[in-house]
Protein backbone atom coordinates (compact mmCIF):
# COMPACT_ATOMS: atom_id res chain seq x y z
CA UNK A 1 0.00 0.00 0.00
CA UNK A 2 2.79 2.72 1.15
CA UNK A 3 4.43 1.45 -2.42
CA UNK A 4 1.54 2.07 -4.44
CA UNK A 5 1.21 5.12 -2.34
CA UNK A 6 4.98 5.97 -3.24
CA UNK A 7 4.78 5.14 -6.79
CA UNK A 8 1.72 7.32 -6.84
CA UNK A 9 4.21 10.24 -5.64
CA UNK A 10 6.88 9.40 -8.08
CA UNK A 11 4.29 9.50 -10.76
CA UNK A 12 2.92 12.66 -9.73
CA UNK A 13 6.05 13.84 -8.99
CA UNK A 14 7.59 12.99 -12.41
CA UNK A 15 4.18 14.49 -13.87
CA UNK A 16 4.93 17.35 -12.28
CA UNK A 17 8.61 17.90 -13.27
CA UNK A 18 7.47 17.46 -16.77
CA UNK A 19 4.90 20.46 -16.44
CA UNK A 20 7.63 22.41 -14.93
CA UNK A 21 10.19 21.46 -17.86
CA UNK A 22 7.34 21.98 -20.43
CA UNK A 23 6.60 25.67 -18.90
CA UNK A 24 10.16 26.47 -18.95
CA UNK A 25 10.48 25.45 -22.55
CA UNK A 26 7.01 27.77 -23.55
CA UNK A 27 8.80 30.69 -21.75
CA UNK A 28 12.29 30.65 -23.38
CA UNK A 29 11.85 29.17 -26.61
CA UNK A 30 14.51 30.45 -28.81
CA UNK A 31 13.28 32.59 -31.73
CA UNK A 32 12.46 31.00 -34.38
CA UNK A 33 14.65 31.49 -37.64
CA UNK A 34 13.12 33.94 -40.26
CA UNK A 35 12.15 32.58 -43.72
CA UNK A 36 13.60 35.12 -46.52
CA UNK A 37 11.35 32.63 -49.06
CA UNK A 38 9.23 35.45 -49.70
CA UNK A 39 12.20 38.13 -50.33
CA UNK A 40 13.72 34.96 -52.33
CA UNK A 41 10.70 34.94 -54.34
CA UNK A 42 11.43 38.84 -55.47
CA UNK A 43 14.95 38.84 -55.89
CA UNK A 44 15.50 37.69 -59.75
CA UNK A 45 13.26 40.77 -60.18
CA UNK A 46 14.76 43.06 -57.92
CA UNK A 47 18.33 44.32 -60.32
CA UNK A 48 15.90 44.49 -63.11
CA UNK A 49 13.38 47.14 -61.23
CA UNK A 50 16.43 49.43 -60.04
CA UNK A 51 18.32 49.45 -63.35
CA UNK A 52 14.86 50.72 -64.99
CA UNK A 53 14.58 53.64 -62.21
CA UNK A 54 18.15 54.33 -63.00
CA UNK A 55 17.05 54.62 -66.47
CA UNK A 56 14.36 56.77 -65.92
CA UNK A 57 16.17 59.50 -63.92
CA UNK A 58 18.68 59.20 -66.66
CA UNK A 59 16.36 59.92 -69.20
CA UNK A 60 14.27 62.87 -67.46
CA UNK A 61 17.43 64.41 -66.28
CA UNK A 62 18.80 64.40 -70.18
CA UNK A 63 15.46 65.86 -71.36
CA UNK A 64 15.78 68.65 -68.49
CA UNK A 65 19.14 69.26 -70.21
CA UNK A 66 17.84 69.17 -74.03
CA UNK A 67 15.06 71.36 -73.20
CA UNK A 68 17.66 74.23 -71.63
CA UNK A 69 19.65 73.41 -74.79
CA UNK A 70 16.89 73.95 -76.95
CA UNK A 71 16.06 77.31 -75.15
CA UNK A 72 19.45 78.51 -75.47
CA UNK A 73 20.00 77.34 -79.03
CA UNK A 74 15.77 79.59 -79.69
CA UNK A 75 17.66 82.13 -77.91
CA UNK A 76 20.96 82.57 -80.27
CA UNK A 77 18.80 81.82 -83.45
CA UNK A 78 16.72 85.09 -82.47
CA UNK A 79 19.84 86.59 -81.65
CA UNK A 80 21.37 85.98 -85.05
CA UNK A 81 17.77 86.83 -86.71
CA UNK A 82 17.67 90.31 -85.02
CA UNK A 83 21.58 90.82 -86.35
CA UNK A 84 20.95 89.74 -89.82
CA UNK A 85 17.74 91.87 -90.05
CA UNK A 86 19.89 94.92 -88.64
CA UNK A 87 22.58 94.39 -91.41
CA UNK A 88 20.13 94.52 -94.21
CA UNK A 89 18.59 97.55 -92.83
CA UNK A 90 22.01 99.43 -92.90
CA UNK A 91 22.60 98.12 -95.98
CA UNK A 92 19.50 99.01 -97.10
CA UNK A 93 20.18 102.90 -95.35
CA UNK A 94 23.57 102.46 -97.02
CA UNK A 95 22.18 102.08 -100.59
CA UNK A 96 19.37 105.20 -100.20
CA UNK A 97 22.53 107.51 -98.86
CA UNK A 98 24.82 106.84 -102.41
CA UNK A 99 21.20 107.30 -104.42
CA UNK A 100 21.00 110.66 -102.19
CA UNK A 101 24.78 111.86 -103.26
CA UNK A 102 24.26 110.60 -106.41
CA UNK A 103 21.11 112.77 -106.62
CA UNK A 104 22.96 115.52 -104.99
CA UNK A 105 25.99 115.69 -107.53
CA UNK A 106 23.52 115.83 -110.80
CA UNK A 107 21.27 118.50 -109.27
CA UNK A 108 24.56 120.54 -108.56
CA UNK A 109 25.91 119.47 -111.96
CA UNK A 110 22.64 120.31 -113.69
CA UNK A 111 22.27 124.04 -111.56
CA UNK A 112 25.86 124.78 -112.10
CA UNK A 113 24.81 126.86 -115.01
CA UNK A 114 22.20 128.58 -113.12
CA UNK A 115 25.17 129.16 -110.06
CA UNK A 116 26.80 130.89 -112.57
CA UNK A 117 24.03 132.84 -113.95
CA UNK A 118 23.09 134.15 -110.61
CA UNK A 119 26.51 135.48 -110.01
CA UNK A 120 26.92 136.87 -113.14
CA UNK A 121 23.56 138.85 -111.97
CA UNK A 122 25.35 140.01 -108.20
CA UNK A 123 28.27 141.14 -110.24
CA UNK A 124 25.35 143.52 -112.20
CA UNK A 125 23.65 144.29 -109.30
CA UNK A 126 27.08 145.25 -107.53
CA UNK A 127 27.88 147.35 -110.48
CA UNK A 128 24.40 149.03 -110.66
CA UNK A 129 24.67 149.90 -107.26
CA UNK A 130 28.24 151.29 -107.83
CA UNK A 131 26.35 153.60 -110.91
CA UNK A 132 23.78 154.69 -108.20
CA UNK A 133 25.94 155.95 -105.94
CA UNK A 134 27.93 157.61 -108.64
CA UNK A 135 24.36 159.52 -109.99
CA UNK A 136 23.82 160.59 -106.21
CA UNK A 137 27.21 162.04 -106.05
CA UNK A 138 26.69 164.29 -109.06
CA UNK A 139 23.43 165.37 -108.47
CA UNK A 140 25.18 166.20 -105.36
CA UNK A 141 27.93 168.29 -106.70
CA UNK A 142 24.98 170.15 -108.99
CA UNK A 143 23.21 170.95 -106.53
CA UNK A 144 26.26 172.57 -105.28
CA UNK A 145 26.94 174.11 -108.35
CA UNK A 146 22.89 175.19 -108.50
CA UNK A 147 23.23 176.41 -105.32
CA UNK A 148 25.60 178.25 -102.79
CA UNK A 149 27.77 175.54 -101.46
CA UNK A 150 27.79 177.28 -97.84
CA UNK A 151 23.93 176.53 -97.86
CA UNK A 152 23.58 172.85 -99.18
CA UNK A 153 25.55 170.92 -96.15
CA UNK A 154 24.96 168.22 -98.19
CA UNK A 155 23.35 165.69 -100.22
CA UNK A 156 20.97 162.46 -100.74
CA UNK A 157 19.49 159.53 -102.57
CA UNK A 158 17.68 160.11 -105.62
CA UNK A 159 14.22 160.10 -104.64
CA UNK A 160 15.03 161.80 -101.02
CA UNK A 161 14.58 165.28 -99.86
CA UNK A 162 17.05 166.85 -98.17
CA UNK A 163 16.31 169.21 -95.48
CA UNK A 164 18.80 170.56 -92.85
CA UNK A 165 21.15 167.62 -92.15
CA UNK A 166 18.85 164.90 -92.72
CA UNK A 167 17.49 163.20 -95.82
CA UNK A 168 13.58 162.31 -95.74
CA UNK A 169 11.95 160.11 -98.17
CA UNK A 170 8.11 160.30 -97.99
CA UNK A 171 6.97 156.48 -99.84
CA UNK A 172 3.91 155.53 -102.30
CA UNK A 173 3.53 152.60 -100.93
CA UNK A 174 1.30 151.50 -97.57
CA UNK A 175 3.16 149.19 -95.01
CA UNK A 176 2.09 148.29 -91.36
CA UNK A 177 4.34 150.34 -88.75
CA UNK A 178 6.71 147.87 -88.24
CA UNK A 179 7.16 146.25 -91.97
CA UNK A 180 7.85 150.42 -92.41
CA UNK A 181 10.75 150.13 -89.71
CA UNK A 182 11.99 147.29 -91.33
CA UNK A 183 12.24 148.85 -94.48
CA UNK A 184 13.81 152.33 -93.31
CA UNK A 185 16.26 150.33 -91.35
CA UNK A 186 17.22 148.18 -94.36
CA UNK A 187 17.68 151.27 -96.73
CA UNK A 188 19.97 152.69 -93.81
CA UNK A 189 17.67 155.14 -91.71
CA UNK A 190 14.58 155.05 -89.81
CA UNK A 191 11.11 156.05 -89.47
CA UNK A 192 11.06 160.06 -88.95
CA UNK A 193 12.16 161.73 -85.89
CA UNK A 194 10.95 165.47 -85.55
CA UNK A 195 12.87 167.11 -82.57
CA UNK A 196 12.03 170.78 -83.69
CA UNK A 197 9.13 172.76 -84.86
CA UNK A 198 11.12 173.27 -88.55
CA UNK A 199 11.31 169.67 -89.04
CA UNK A 200 7.41 169.31 -87.94
CA UNK A 201 6.82 171.95 -90.43
CA UNK A 202 9.03 170.24 -93.12
CA UNK A 203 7.84 166.85 -92.77
CA UNK A 204 3.89 168.06 -92.71
CA UNK A 205 4.15 170.27 -95.75
CA UNK A 206 5.15 167.46 -97.52
CA UNK A 207 2.18 164.95 -96.10
CA UNK A 208 -0.37 166.96 -95.83
CA UNK A 209 -3.89 164.54 -97.07
CA UNK A 210 -2.18 161.79 -96.12
CA UNK A 211 -1.80 159.39 -93.44
CA UNK A 212 1.72 158.75 -92.60
CA UNK A 213 3.60 156.58 -90.16
CA UNK A 214 6.47 158.76 -87.88
CA UNK A 215 8.80 156.94 -85.47
CA UNK A 216 6.83 157.33 -82.64
CA UNK A 217 5.19 154.19 -80.51
CA UNK A 218 4.70 153.01 -77.07
CA UNK A 219 4.67 149.66 -77.78
CA UNK A 220 8.09 148.86 -75.64
CA UNK A 221 7.34 150.32 -72.32
CA UNK A 222 4.04 151.18 -72.38
CA UNK A 223 5.67 155.08 -72.81
CA UNK A 224 5.84 156.90 -75.57
CA UNK A 225 9.24 157.09 -77.26
CA UNK A 226 11.03 157.35 -80.92
CA UNK A 227 12.21 154.66 -82.60
CA UNK A 228 15.66 155.31 -81.25
CA UNK A 229 14.41 154.53 -78.18
CA UNK A 230 14.69 158.60 -76.92
CA UNK A 231 12.13 159.66 -74.35
CA UNK A 232 9.13 161.57 -75.79
CA UNK A 233 8.19 164.62 -74.14
CA UNK A 234 4.59 165.15 -74.95
CA UNK A 235 2.87 167.88 -76.07
CA UNK A 236 -0.73 168.41 -76.85
CA UNK A 237 -0.51 170.62 -79.23
CA UNK A 238 0.68 168.27 -81.51
CA UNK A 239 -1.59 165.46 -80.62
CA UNK A 240 -5.49 165.48 -82.39
CA UNK A 241 -8.09 166.55 -79.89
CA UNK A 242 -8.38 163.68 -77.33
CA UNK A 243 -5.54 161.74 -78.52
CA UNK A 244 -3.82 159.41 -77.74
CA UNK A 245 -6.40 157.26 -76.40
CA UNK A 246 -5.55 153.89 -77.03
CA UNK A 247 -8.64 152.77 -78.25
CA UNK A 248 -9.00 148.84 -77.71
CA UNK A 249 -12.58 148.93 -79.85
CA UNK A 250 -10.68 148.77 -83.15
CA UNK A 251 -11.47 144.98 -83.73
CA UNK A 252 -8.11 144.21 -85.43
CA UNK A 253 -6.45 141.76 -82.97
CA UNK A 254 -4.59 141.72 -79.58
CA UNK A 255 -3.11 145.10 -78.18
CA UNK A 256 -3.92 148.76 -78.42
CA UNK A 257 -3.11 151.68 -79.94
CA UNK A 258 0.66 151.64 -79.63
CA UNK A 259 2.00 153.25 -83.02
CA UNK A 260 1.93 156.99 -83.91
CA UNK A 261 1.26 158.37 -87.08
CA UNK A 262 0.55 162.08 -89.27
CA UNK A 263 -2.75 162.91 -89.59
CA UNK A 264 -3.18 164.55 -93.17
CA UNK A 265 -3.97 167.90 -91.20
CA UNK A 266 -0.43 166.96 -90.20
CA UNK A 267 -1.10 166.45 -86.19
CA UNK A 268 -0.41 162.94 -84.19
CA UNK A 269 -2.54 160.45 -83.72
CA UNK A 270 -1.76 156.66 -82.21
CA UNK A 271 -3.04 153.86 -84.23
CA UNK A 272 -3.33 149.88 -84.21
CA UNK A 273 0.63 149.11 -85.28
CA UNK A 274 -1.00 146.47 -87.73
CA UNK A 275 -2.99 149.18 -90.01
CA UNK A 276 -0.75 150.05 -93.21
CA UNK A 277 -0.35 153.28 -94.27
CA UNK A 278 2.39 155.41 -95.74
CA UNK A 279 5.37 156.72 -94.29
CA UNK A 280 8.44 158.94 -93.66
CA UNK A 281 12.07 157.76 -93.66
CA UNK A 282 14.89 159.91 -92.09
CA UNK A 283 18.84 159.83 -92.11
CA UNK A 284 21.57 161.97 -92.23
CA UNK A 285 22.22 163.58 -95.86
CA UNK A 286 26.01 162.58 -97.53
CA UNK A 287 29.30 164.33 -97.81
CA UNK A 288 31.02 165.33 -100.44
Amino acid sequence: MQRDREGDTNMTTEYHDDVEEDASSFWNKEPRPVSFSGVSRFRPWLFPALTATVILVLIIALGASNSNTSNQLWSVENTVSNLTESMSAVQQLTKDAAKDVHRLKFAVESNKDQLTSVSEELKQLSALDSIRRSVAMLKCSLERIIHNSSVVDGCCPLEWDIFGTSCYFFSQTTLSWDKARDWCSAHGSHLVILNSDDEWAFVTRHTLGIFYWVGLTDERTGRWEWVNQTPYIMNRRRWAPGQPDNWNGHGLGPGGEDCAHLFPDGRLNDQHCSIKMRFVCQKHSLRV
